[in-house]
């Protein structure tokens, strides 16, 4: 297994509250790696600490082998890295065509994994739906092609059909294109049982680390 990125002992602090506390994640290139856990887990920590939204407390970030822990977000970015978060993730000013333009690649390659979008080009993304807005920001973030996807529950909003396929999209591009995508979800879906890895957060910590089939033979809150 190849590392694209890891934790190491990694500490997230929001003022006296730490919501890492050093863990030791390790994210395999070409693959899709689940964060599952319960809201305030720290998941998007994990999230936010990779992506360099948050300062580690303590510990290490460490992309391709390089420590980036003192890289900015905007550093992060340039070298292939894109964060999806939860809420907030379109431009509301900006119309869908324009935020599929932002990728970089032909919008009809997002037009053909979510063609739902079609219709909906000429709208201004602020007078979208929760899901809507959701479903353009993970087009526009795969049209940018990153080396390091990170999505805090990209299902938010969407119906099983899409998230389905989303996830197979995921799974299969990750596996072709060399991908790591790392993406968070409170239980594991059926259509993510081909991911590589899934760790399970408790309270800032991690309760399991293993292959999806693995934590379906365990008791519900083993970890």
């Amino acid at each position: 297994m190849t590392v694209e990125a890891a934790l190491e002992q990694a500490r997230v602090r929001y003022g006296p509250l730490e919501a890492l506390h050093g863990v030791d994640l390790v994210f395999p290139a070409g693959a899709v790696t689940v964060l599952l856990g319960r809201n305030g887990s720290g998941r998007t920590s994990v999230l936010h600490a990779l992506a360099g939204v948050v300062r580690l407390a303590a510990g290490r970030v460490v992309w391709r082998g390089r420590d980036v822990t003192g890289l900015g977000v905007h550093r992060r970015v340039r070298l292939g890295l894109t964060l999806v978060p939860a809420e907030r993730a379109v431009f509301a000013s900006l119309t869908v065509a324009e935020h599929l333009g932002l990728g970089g690649a032909p919008a009809a390659e997002a037009l053909a994994l979510f063609p739902e979008l079609t219709a909906l080009l000429p709208r201004p993304a602020g007078t979208l739906s929760g899901g809507q807005q959701q479903l353009v920001a993970v087009a526009r973030a795969l049209t940018a092609r990153p080396g390091l996807l990170l999505l805090d529950e990209p299902d938010r909003g969407l119906a099983p059909a899409v998230t389905a396929r989303l996830h197979a999209h995921l799974l299969a591009t990750a596996a072709t294109e060399g991908r790591a995508v790392v993406l968070t979800a409170q239980s594991l879906p059926r259509s993510l049982t081909g991911a590589a890895v899934v760790h399970v957060l408790h309270r800032g910590e991690v309760g399991f680390s293993g292959e999806p089939s693995e934590l379906r033979r365990r008791p519900a809150g083993a970890w």
